[in-house]
């Protein structure tokens, strides 16, 4: 069967993308789920939309096409663990303890060994050799980067500021909380992994053409998710001096979409689960001299 290798990750996916949908319907549905302030609770909302609407699904689709063996669906599996895991962080840590708290354990904790399974079952070579020549890695590398110093500039000024002036930085009083789930999250696995990817995928190297793309698709739905959190924010009248990163949400959102589009365009060799070849082994010399005889 294609992609037998990954028959665990795919049940694992499975249940991830269920699990999601229901945590994500209930944060739109239930008026008291979330017992945090009100700008936590609707940027909440807007990435349970996101979730729901987009990522979810994508995940649910992407097992089934990867089971019939897309390596373009493969790709966008692993971006949607990826997704997973990173989002389900600031469920678990980010928001005040609530009734589905237990099932923000279990997503995370899903995620987490499923991405490991998937991610240990994958030869990076043959998936680097699905590309196109004419990729242009040089500029999507180029980009990673650029990610990798906005998100990692940004959040390293605020807690630079506070080490010289003692003021807490503003997104953490707004929020309501004694720390910053988005600065550790980011600068510990995002900022790191942004530019990793992009010296691997600069290099030509196998799994920077793994990295790239899984970054890249996760990078399109998140900051989907980032533009919807603002939209709430504002509809709840919460948004306030946030207002100014949604154009660079949107900028970063187009631009790793543009990105996803490059890559998985140059894949060339679509099929990435061939059944092999029946080979007939030749007669050995003995068993040749006993057929003349």
């Amino acid at each position: 069967m294609p992609g037998s290798q990954f028959k665990t990750a795919f049940i694992l996916s499975a249940v991830i993308a269920g699990l999601a949908a229901v945590t994500s319907a209930g944060g739109l549905l239930l008026p008291d789920l979330y017992r945090d302030n009100t700008w936590t609770t609707s940027q909440m909302r807007g990435n349970d939309l996101v979730t729901l609407v987009v990522a979810a699904p994508l995940l649910a689709v992407s097992i089934i096409m990867t089971r019939r063996g897309s390596l373009r669906w493969q790709l966008v599996w692993l971006s949607m663990l990826g997704y997973m895991f990173y989002n389900y962080v600031f469920y678990l840590y980010g928001t005040a303890f609530n009734r589905f708290f237990l099932l923000y354990v279990v997503l995370l904790t899903l995620a987490i060994f499923t991405l490991i399974l998937a991610l240990s079952s994958i030869e990076a070579e043959p998936i680097r050799q699905a590309f196109a020549p004419g990729t242009p890695v040089k500029a999507i590398s180029g980009y990673m980067l650029f990610i990798a110093v906005v998100l990692g500039g940004m959040w390293l000024a605020q807690c630079l500021a506070f080490l010289f002036s003692g003021q807490v930085p503003q997104v953490i009083l707004t929020a309501g909380a004694t720390t910053s789930v988005v600065f550790a999250t980011d600068l510990s696995l995002m900022v790191p992994a942004m530019a990793l990817g992009a010296v691997l995928l600069w290099r030509r190297q196998a799994w920077g053409y793994l990295l790239g793309t899984i970054l890249m698709i996760k990078g399109t739905t998140y900051t989907l998710a980032l533009l919807a959190m603002g939209l709430f924010a504002a509809l709840a009248g919460t948004l306030g001096g946030d207002w100014v990163l949604l154009p660079l949400w949107g900028l970063l959102c187009a631009g790793c979409l543009l990105a996803t589009g490059f890559l998985l365009l140059n894949v060339q060799k679509e099929r990435h689960f061939e059944k092999p070849s029946i080979k007939r082994s030749e007669p050995s010399r003995k068993n040749k001299t006993l057929l003349m005889k």
